[in-house]
Formats: structure tokens, sequence, C-alpha cells
């Protein structure tokens, strides 16, 4: 299984993107096949607005990955404020999906709370639910740091047993002033001794996560190209030279006299002085011409040497020699170079692969690889298993009937579903009524999504409907009758052929919905009788609750039965089947008829099917959670990691389902009918337009399934 790394930071200026890609740089040198991605961009002040986010052009420019383009910022805020959150994290797993391809391990980066990002801790922590991520914590050297990273535990779990794994301590030894800005000489001494950072280490000693690197301040790594600072201050080109290759160690301010300005030529420096300043400047290209090699020239107040001047020192500016005016004036201008933010450009090349390279030369590859060597037991998060029902049903799309056309929620599903090419939807419903309900909700239905008015296919479906429960005593007229309800109708449709699949509930009750089918359709041959199962999207992983809409009272090889419908059901939709029969007792603690059942159906399930991990009676806590199931079953190869729960009767899957669901806010899918020959799925009829659209793409797949 491929190994997710999540790198969030403490704070704005910490350096994210570099050990983001150090870290890339780190795994690849072991060996190990890394992918990357941005999943949201983060523009930054100097970025232009059309372009591509910073981390993916650069990771793209130095490797040879081609992580896709993230989501935007702006797209990301309109999400959020709109309440589909959950929509945002299927596509930020879609793009993941992307770059995880043929990787063994991807490094994702999150967002920086810079203060125009309000929702980075949010949006971070739905990411590493979302992709089910180890998180490492990129940080830096300040006296609040235990706290800085207790809160950021907080955010993802806690310090126990959340998803942070690890911490990379940056920029050790910087500048304590002014980290995220470029300085007037990048080269100052460090401030912080040996002994302060023996003494920040000591401190993250005593968190229990482990410390994955500590990267030294390396002034050189944020010296920027003279070509980006001229972009920066939006100067007038006079002479582009080499900018693109030189590079600025030192910023200086030339208001001196000539005589007492000499000392300041020396290579990778910058000169700002006025441009009526000849003396300065001829003064500067005689060093260019004695080899000294400038990062420029800034001519500050709009001026420029005159133009007998600049034929002069033509020879000096042909060498290479940058040179640039503003209509600032000198001070200004160095306040505001002063200022710049210090992020590689997102064309430099040369520097973010140096760069790479000096975190790759920090970070604990030990670590990193006895990490990627770890199997972990792989969980199917909701954003996860939502983008997966999406994918399985848009590669072979299905005709799925939805009896309530005339419903608006059921209306805008199936255009969303026609939209996404999740399936071919049939509205059953009169045309103009259908146009009407989708024009009060703003939308157009596409010509390909088909309606279909009752009244002209109800006739053709009469003598179908007479030969398959004549011998239940139906006539001509009485099923006239029944078709008149549009679900009795839509069934037979299905069971003629019509369709691959029905969903509905959304205004009609589940006997309403089931009964028909029951009739119909009928139990396929591998299955004793039909059962449901609910997806249930908890914050970290989806789980499969059976039975909860059914069986009142399923005898024990019935429900030896549902154990594996339900299994089977959870593999076909990508979640590992570890089953957990459950009851008020674990194990032999118990007795009584009830936890009897439940033993005995335990038995009959584990000998029909082997192959499956199934275990009970079993507790639900000691079902789902690891520390109780260690402690009730010690030696059970289920508790404490069940992933398909079977409740003993109707009364308690019910009422366990709804109360979980809505105590925790959770998206449940379902009740999603097995063992029928053909899929018809119920709806709550509270279901949400995503829970209808949902609903439609998982009875698509099973349609796809019973086709293969």
């Amino acid at each position: 299984m491929s190994h997710t790394f999540l790198l969030v930071s403490t704070g704005a200026g910490i350096g994210l993107s570099t050990v983001s890609l150090g870290l890339v740089r780190a795994l690849d040198r072991l060996g190990i096949r890394t992918g990357f991605c941005k999943p949201i961009a983060q523009q930054h002040a100097n970025d232009d607005n059309d372009s591509v986010e910073r981390s993916t052009a650069l990771i793209r420019r130095v490797t040879n990955l081609t992580p896709p383009t993230p989501i935007s910022t702006k797209r990301a805020a309109i999400l959020l404020g709109s309440g589909d959150a959950d929509l945002l994290m299927e596509e930020v797993v879609s793009l993941y999906r992307d770059s995880a391809k043929n990787a063994d391990a991807i490094v994702v980066e999150g967002l920086v709370d810079d203060g125009h990002t309000g929702y980075a801790s949010r949006i971070n922590s739905a990411i590493a639910r979302a992709l089910d991520a180890e998180v490492i914590l990129v940080t830096e050297p300040s006296d609040n740091i235990e706290q800085s990273i207790g809160i950021a535990a907080d955010s993802f779990g806690g310090r126990a047993d959340g998803a942070l794994v690890g911490i990379i301590l940056n920029k050790v030894h910087a500048p304590t002033e002014g980290q995220g800005a470029i300085q007037t000489d990048l080269l100052q001494s460090p401030t912080h001794s040996n002994g302060i950072l023996d003494t920040l280490l000591a401190r993250i000693a005593d968190t229990p996560f482990h410390l994955i690197g500590a990267i030294p301040w390396q002034p050189s790594l944020i010296a920027p190209r003279t070509a980006d600072i001229a972009h920066y201050l939006g100067a007038n080109l006079l002479n582009a030279g080499n900018m693109q290759q030189r590079r600025v160690h030192h910023i200086e301010l030339c208001a001196r006299t000539l005589a007492n300005i000499e000392s300041v030529y020396h290579a990778h420096t910058l000169l700002i002085f006025p441009g009526d300043r000849n003396d300065v400047f001829i003064a500067a290209c005689m060093s260019a011409l004695n080899g000294v090699e400038l990062a420029g020239i800034v001519l500050t107040g709009g001026l420029r040497p005159s133009p007998s001047v600049m034929q002069l020192c033509a020879k000096a500016l042909a060498s290479g020699v940058p040179v640039m005016e503003v209509t600032s004036s000198s001070f200004q201008t160095v306040s505001q170079i002063a200022h710049m933010p210090s992020e590689t450009a997102a064309d430099d090349g040369d520097l973010i692969d140096a760069a790479m390279e000096h975190v790759a030369d920090h970070l604990d590859t030990s670590w990193l690889q006895t990490q990627c060597a770890i199997s972990r037991q792989p969980r199917l998060s909701p954003a996860a298993f939502r983008y997966q029902l999406i994918q399985q049903a848009q590669q072979t799309p299905q005709t799925i009937l939805l009896p309530e056309g005339n419903e608006p929620r059921t209306v805008m599903a199936a255009h969303k579903s026609q939209q996404r090419g999740i399936v071919k939807p049939v509205l059953l419903g009169s045309p103009a009524t259908i146009a009407q309900v989708a024009q009060a909700q703003g939308i157009t239905l596409a010509p390909e999504l088909t309606i279909i008015d009752p009244t002209t296919v109800r006739e053709a479906l009469v003598a179908p409907m007479v030969a398959l429960r004549r011998h239940k005593g139906l006539n001509e007229e009485m099923a006239r009758d029944q078709l008149q309800d549009n679900v009795v109708l839509a069934t037979m449709m299905l069971a003629t052929g019509q369709g691959d699949g029905l969903v509905s509930g959304a205004t009609h009750t589940t006997a309403n919905t089931v009964r028909p089918a029951f009739q119909l359709i009928g139990i396929n041959d591998r299955a004793q009788l039909v059962s449901s199962i609910f997806f249930m999207c908890l914050p970290d992983q989806v789980v499969v609750y059976g039975d909860c809409a059914i069986n009142p009272d399923p005898n024990a090889e019935q429900l030896a039965d549902i154990a594996i419908q339900s299994a089977d059901s959870a593999a076909a939709f990508g979640i590992e089947p570890r089953v957990a029969m459950i009851s008020y007792s674990t194990g032999d603690s118990g007795s009584g008829s009830d936890v009897d059942k439940v033993r005995q159906a335990t038995k009959l399930a584990q000998a029909r099917r082997p192959d499956l991990l199934i275990d009970g009676p079993m507790q639900y806590d000691a079902a789902s959670i690891a520390s109780v199931g260690k402690s009730k079953a010690p030696t059970s190869t289920v508790a404490g990691r069940a992933t398909v729960f079977i409740f003993p009767d109707l009364n308690t899957g019910n009422t366990t389902y709804k109360a979980v669901q809505r105590s925790a806010h959770l998206i449940s899918i379902g009740p999603m009918l097995q063992g029928l020959k053909k899929p018809v799925n119920d709806l709550s009829r509270g279901a949400s337009v995503e829970d209808i659209l949902y609903t439609i793409a998982l009875t698509a797949i099973q349609a796809g399934q019973n086709q293969d």
C-alpha cells in the first residue's frame, strides 16, 4: 500500500513548499517511487492570477513528475461557502489519485494560514481524513514551539493516536527578524547558538512525534534572481544583461560620495542609487569591467544617466550587468525590497533544486524508509469512497429509472448525474411538470436526459405484469390499477429490461419501494433473502451497517446470509470486509436466546465463507475501538478494526444507524438492497440531492456487477 504524507505548517513564512519538495527528493533518493500533490492552490502576493500554482510549477520544472493543476483558491472558497465541503474533498481525492498513479509514497502539501486563507486548518484536517494521510508538521524554532505543536496535533486527532506522525524543524539558526522577507544582507550571521538549538530539540523530544529533520538556515537558498526583484518592483529595464542568472546576496544604498562607497562594489550586490549619480554609475561599470559580477543596478527617482554616460559604459553593460529604473526614491526602493516575500519564483528551477538537495540532506532517511515499509491497514475515507462511487459508475453508465420524476430533489440529482456522465437517468412523470420543476430550480435539462410520460408506457406493461403474477391471482384489471403507481410501473420496466436499476423513496416509504421489487424482480440465485446495508461515512472512514431496513428479526441462518451478502457488497465497493456480528455480549461472556442466535450465525457464516474475516458475538465498542477490542477480544482478527457491522435485528440496526447519523452529523448512503436479481434502492424521505446522486451511482455500480 502507498503511504501518503501530508505536510502542514504552523504559520506563514516557514518554508512549507521547500520542505515538501525536499521530502520528495529524499524519498526519491531512497528509490521510493514518489508522487506529489498540492490539492488546493495558494496564490502568493507576487504571483500572476493566471500562473500555475508555485509548488506545482516547481516540481514539474525540476523533476519528471507531472502533478495535476490544483483547485483554485476561489473555487475552494465558493464550495466551502455554499456548504459543499464534501464535493471539494471529492475533487481533492480526484487530484490525489492522479498524482498517486504508480507511486509508493505521495507527498501532499497543505494550505498555509497566511492571514488570507482563514480556513486553512479546517481544509488541512479534512484533507488528512479524506486521504487517510500521515501528517508531518513543519515548524521553526520559537519560544512557543511546544504550544504550536500541541495546537496542530489537536487539529489532527490529538497527541496519542492522531494522524500527526512527525515534525520537521526548518530555518534552524535563522535570523530572528524578517525570516519571511529578503534581507539587505542575506549572509548575516545566525542568531541561534548550538546551545539554544539543543534546548529546542530537547523540548521537542518530549512530544510523542518523531523529529524527522532539523534543516539549517541557508541564506543563499532565498537569494532571488535580479529578474525576480525587477518583476517585484515593476521596474523599467534599461539593460537586461544576465538578470535571469545573477542572484542578490547583498543590497547597498549608495548615498555617499564616490570615495566613500568604493567598498560596496562586490559580487552579488544590488546597488541602489539615484539615476542622476553619474559618478556612482560609472564606478559600478568600471568594477564590472574589472570582473566584479554585480547582481545589478537600480536607478531611482525616475532618473537615468545621460546618453553620453550610457555610451561610455556600453562595454560594461555588454558584460551582463542588469540595469533598471524605478520612480520611487532610493530609501523607498530599499524598504520595498526588504519586504519582498522570500518565496522561490515558479520558474527558478536552479534555486529550488539546490533547496531540495539541502532539505533532503538533513532529513532522517532511515525513519522515512522504515515508515514507508510499514504495512498500514487501508481505510477508505468518505471523500475517497464518494469519489470512487462516481468513478466506477462513470466507467459503464447504466440506465437508472427514477419513478419520482416530478420531485425537485430527484430532478436536480438526475440533472447532475447526466451532466457528470454518471448514469443515463430516466425521469418518470409529466414532461411539462418536470420542465417546470427544473425551471424553478434554475436548471435546463439536457435533451439527452430521458423523460417518460407514464401514460405512454402503462398499457404495454399490463400483460407482462399479469404473466409474472398470475400465480398470485393477478388479472389485467388489477395490474392496470397497480401500474397507476409510478414505482410499480418503473419496477415493471426494470423487470422487462427497460432499465438497469431503480431508485425511489424521496416521497415514498421503504415498503412502497421494496414490495414491488420483491414481487416483480425476485431474489437472485446466490442469496436466501433480500437484505439491506448502509454505507456510513464516518469522519475517518466508511463502514457498512446491515441490516437496518428490511428484515425485522432474522434467524441465525438468515443473519449469516446477511453477513456474507454485506461482506461481498463491502468488497465490491472498495472496503476490505472485516465482519463483526453485533450483540450485547462479546465472545462467550453472555448467554440468552438473542446472543445465542448471533453466536450460531457467526459459526454458520464462518463455515460457509472461510475466506472472510467474521467474528462474533461482539459488542459495538469492542468491534470499533482498538483499545476496547484488544481488552475484550485480544485474539480476534476483527475486534477494534471492523468495517462491516451486522446487527441482530431491525430494531437494533435501524436505531443504531439513525443515532450515529444524527448525533455525529454524518452522511449515510443507503439503504442499498442486496439479493435482488436487479438493483432497486430506497431513499430516506429526508434525502438531500447529494444523497440521491450517490444512491444513483451505487445502483449503477450494482447493475454493472450484475451484468458481469
